[in-house]
């Protein structure tokens, strides 16, 4: 027989999480689970590239790499714009 007690401790958003978890197994969420990561899977992969220089901070400081990497999707962001051909039209004025 064990000597010791022995005490499990759970996570403190156990309850959150187990209830995600559970979401998981309806066939509703599968479905839109399947139909929308591919396309954020994608979008990683993007701001992944060697050529946005993703993978590798550029700046030092939390603050500066958070500003650093807005600045690297909103530039992947114009240029999936740019190839879409999406054109502002200017304001009318009334």
């Amino acid at each position: 027989m064990a000597s010791r007690l022995r005490s499990i401790r759970l996570h403190p958003k156990h309850a959150v999480l187990d209830a995600a978890r559970k979401r998981q197994h309806d066939p509703a969420w599968r479905v839109r689970h399947r139909a929308t990561r591919p396309k954020v899977e994608r979008k990683i992969a993007h701001l992944m590239r060697r050529k946005h220089g993703g993978r590798r901070a550029r700046m030092r400081g939390r603050l500066r790499f958070g500003h650093d990497f807005a600045l690297l999707a909103a530039a992947v962001n114009l240029a999936r714009l740019a190839m879409l051909a999406v054109h502002l039209r200017p304001a009318q004025t009334g």
